[in-house]
């Protein structure tokens, strides 16, 4: 099952990103994250904060994209200016990792895309891709409908959608415009960098086990 929550020793033992969490704050609070994970990202969807992590004090804003260096430090907003969202991911990925970020999809009066071909309905411009590595996509906000392997799952806020390297993936039906996270961990095989497509690309060779 390739949907899990936020918590400890619920994603799939193949999964390099082993949990996560989503946290909500409001101007005055602070938080200290305690160290989970081998390694950890953290990801600003929301608001303003000051962040202290490895010696260094970041001023974040949405997008803000900051990773533990060193293996006895931690996150710790120390300030919150505007109400706040951020999702943690901690896990064991390697050091040649593909992209993170925040991404949004919605209904689109058109459903064009360059992505492959798929036989299911679709109403957004999403395409269908597969990637030399294994995406995640956490969600912060809205509804809708993922493909990953070929089946397909409701997805809501606190979702997150493991799917493995080579497997195609979708976001084909939006219930309300959806927000997340998305991170591409180790790469691997030709570890070629972004959205793949089997007729620009050549064949997907997905991961049987990652499933």
């Amino acid at each position: 099952m390739p949907v899990f929550r936020s918590g400890k020793g619920l994603a799939p033992e193949w999964c390099e990103m082993e949990c996560f969490d989503i946290t909500e704050l409001a101007p005055g609070d602070r938080h200290a994250f305690e160290r989970v994970g081998k390694k950890e990202k953290l990801i600003v969807t929301r608001g303003r904060c000051r962040i202290g992590f490895d010696d260094q004090v970041a001023d974040a804003e949405p997008g803000a994209n900051l990773d533990l260096h060193a293996p006895d430090t931690h996150f710790e907003v120390l300030d919150v200016l505007e109400d706040a969202t951020l999702v943690r991911m901690c896990g064991r990925w390697g050091d040649e990792v593909g992209g993170s970020g925040i991404f949004w999809v919605e209904k689109a009066q058109s459903s064009g895309d360059s992505g492959d071909p798929v036989d299911y309905s679709k109403e957004t411009g999403f395409d269908s891709h597969f990637h030399d590595c294994d995406e995640y996509w956490i969600m912060v906000e809205g509804r809708g409908v993922a493909v990953s392997e070929g089946r397909h799952f409701e997805l809501g806020p606190g979702d997150c959608l493991a799917t493995g390297m080579g497997h195609h993936h979708d976001l084909p039906i939006v219930r309300e415009t959806m927000v997340g996270v998305f991170f591409e961990t180790t790469l691997e095989g030709q570890k070629r960098l972004g959205h793949l497509w089997e007729h620009a690309h050549g064949p997907a060779e997905p991961k049987p086990e990652r499933m």
